[in-house]
């Protein structure tokens, strides 16, 4: 079998549709249909079945695309590390990943550190909310992620290698004319009958957790597509917001901040994997605790980067 047809599949599965696959991998939708056509014939097994908006795989088409990404991630790995190699050169591009409010601050200050310190070196950035990132750490396209363990947590696999790098206490945004604005941490109590908005069910679920503990309940009258749209309902007067402490310096001029009394907080992690590792993970993850470590005090609880967080350790959320 050749590794271009399991590629071809797996980015059927991925995608759930031949065009799309056919568009991303520059090849025609014939041609995809005759290599996973071959690819059944090859195996004695359907591989794909169809329905109302495209293809997915059958149980046994499934059970072969984790073993075929396995091989991919495998053999791209191989790839990288040969060159890596050479001359003992960094010559693969660092792909890191980090949630939104991360990737804003303290994960470009990191890389800036590093490349001080290591010279050039290629790299990107892919802001996404956390379980997106851990797949994609697994399927080998990021080297390192920045993520949390806010709702729905953080799957314990043992592919990854993570590494708590402290507790970011969360804050609410409010328009800069807000009443409670300048006037310190305040109860959620006081905020009870406020219009809240949100852009994911991890930060709507700590503010609902949050607001239950307390014996009150918050009113998520208004959701955004994603951070900044949130920001953009706070700044214009529509709502007021739970966002992360460590988002307290990026915050465009329009929106600030007052600190809950006993705010729920989350644990912010890297995760690696475990298998070849990018030559500047490490130095990466040395700026990214001494990043996190700089932020504001009152937002942000910091901890040694000394190895791998322990079951049930210190990141678990307050909330």
């Amino acid at each position: 079998m050749e590794l271009t047809v399991w590629r071809t599949f797996v980015t059927v599965c991925r995608l759930g549709s031949l065009s799309a696959a056919a568009a991303e991998l520059h090849h025609t939708q014939s041609a995809v249909s005759r290599q996973i056509a071959g690819l059944e014939r090859e195996l004695g097994v359907p591989l794909m079945e169809r329905h109302a908006r495209g293809v997915r795989p059958t149980p046994a088409g499934e059970v072969f695309r984790r073993h075929a990404q396995t091989t991919l991630n495998e053999a791209d790995r191989a790839v990288r590390a040969t060159r890596d190699a050479h001359d003992g050169a960094i010559n693969r591009p660092l792909a890191v990943g980090a949630t939104p409010s991360l990737a804003t601050g303290i994960v470009p200050e990191a890389i800036r550190a590093l490349l001080r310190q290591t010279g050039s070196v290629r790299w990107s950035l892919l802001p996404a909310l956390s379980p997106e990132l851990h797949r994609r750490v697994l399927d080998g396209d990021l080297d390192i992620a920045v993520v949390t363990d806010a709702p729905p947590g953080l799957p314990q696999d043992p592919r990854v290698e993570r590494r708590l790098l402290g507790l970011d206490d969360m804050v609410v945004a409010l328009p800069v004319d807000h009443p409670r604005a300048g006037r310190g941490p305040v109860h959620i109590h006081d905020l009870a009958e406020q219009t809240w908005a949100e852009d994911n069910d991890g930060s709507a679920a700590l503010l609902r957790q949050h607001a239950a503990r307390a014996g009150v309940s918050a009113r998520i009258d208004l959701v955004a597509a994603d951070l900044p749209g949130k920001l953009a309902l706070v700044a214009t007067g529509h709502a007021i917001a739970l966002i992360p402490g460590v988002l307290t310096r990026a915050l465009r001029t329009d929106v600030t901040t007052v600190d809950l009394v006993d705010p729920p907080a989350r644990g912010i992690y890297t995760i690696t994997p475990r298998r070849d590792p990018h030559p500047a993970a490490a130095p990466l993850l040395d700026h990214l605790a001494t990043a996190f470590a700089s932020i504001r005090p009152a937002a942000a609880h910091a901890v040694p980067v000394s190895g791998p967080v322990r079951e049930g350790g210190p990141g678990r959320s307050r909330a």
